[in-house]
């Protein structure tokens, strides 16, 4: 099974067959898992896990508004994200970690959008929770699907934004309508990447990937969500900005 998450795509998910997925035939999978089968529920308990690490961290690093702090969180979770990403064995306390260094980072970059718009980030994380919501439920009701082209799509784009992210450390983000726009887009594009996680995880449970393939999943989902919060969190500031 290939991921179109760079997370989800990891060597843990190597061992199964993309025909064994697609027609749901757990015949054709290469090895069978030595420990029970992965659930939702695991993924939805070590999500929830994930984000109450991220949230209490997250509100100590509010309290301290400490650039020293983000900076550690921004170095250190880039590196645990490689790691966890791209290991072959899942490694829960790096994926904790993960999650510890995130509330480091988004505490302190919270506190400062606050302080510049006071109220913005209750305003983005009810919006994050909305989006997710209507993602969720669009893809439950059948209303997206994953498809090879919306794959390709979905790749292209992200390698674009990727792109123009690192070219605004140079040049600046743009403002106007320009910069509105091109929010609204990193939006749009983080929220169909949590169709894309969604249904991995889908595949991954029906394909009876071992249990602790949860974790995997819950970190891939946690950094879709994390990068949500952030266009959001952006977005709205700037157009609380344009009032």
């Amino acid at each position: 099974m290939r991921s179109s998450n760079p997370v989800l795509s990891g060597r843990g998910f190597a061992r199964i067959k993309g025909d064994a997925v697609g027609t749901r035939d757990l015949n054709t999978i290469e090895s069978r898992p030595s420990s029970a089968p992965m659930s939702i529920d695991d993924v939805v308990i070590k999500t929830a896990g994930l984000f109450a690490v991220l949230v209490v961290v997250g509100a100590f690093a509010w309290r301290a508004n400490s650039p020293t702090l983000a900076l550690i969180g921004f170095i250190g979770g880039f590196i645990l994200a490689m790691v966890n990403s791209f290991s072959k064995k899942v490694r829960p306390p790096l994926v904790i970690a993960y999650a510890a260094a995130q509330g480091l980072a988004l505490g302190t970059i919270s506190h400062i959008y606050n302080d510049a718009y006071n109220g913005i980030v209750g305003q983005a994380v009810i919006a994050t929770a909305c989006a997710f919501g209507g993602v969720l439920l669009a893809y439950r009701s059948g209303k997206i699907r994953v498809t090879p082209k919306f794959s390709r799509i979905m790749m292209g784009s992200l390698i674009g934004y990727v792109i123009f992210g690192i070219a605004t450390i140079f040049i600046g983000f743009p403002g106007g309508a320009l910069g509105l726009l091109i929010s609204v887009g990193g939006v749009a594009l983080a929220s169909m990447f949590i169709v894309m996680d969604l249904d991995q995880i889908e595949k991954a449970v029906a394909a009876r990937v071992p249990q602790e393939e949860s974790w995997r999943c819950a970190f891939g989902l946690m950094v879709t969500l994390v990068w949500l919060y952030l266009e959001v969190l952006r977005l709205i500031s700037i157009l609380r900005s344009n009032d």
